[in-house]
């Protein structure tokens, strides 16, 4: 059986760091930003680790 082809969605949203945790960008930046409090945009910037309930989701997918 050949190999499971990564998802190439799921390849341009994710980075796997060093230590081979899963690292994410936040939701809810793309548009609609003036309803949103100055405190949720700027925690937003900052990336994110994946939880490890989720990487069992992703495992799969990359």
């Amino acid at each position: 059986m050949p190999k499971m082809k990564t998802k190439s969605g799921l390849k341009k949203r994710i980075k796997i760091t060093s230590s081979g945790k899963v690292k994410r960008g936040n939701a809810y930046r793309s548009h609609l930003a003036q309803n949103k409090t100055t405190k949720q945009k700027r925690q937003s910037r900052k990336s994110s680790m994946l939880s490890a309930s989720d990487f069992k989701r992703y495992k799969e997918l990359i």
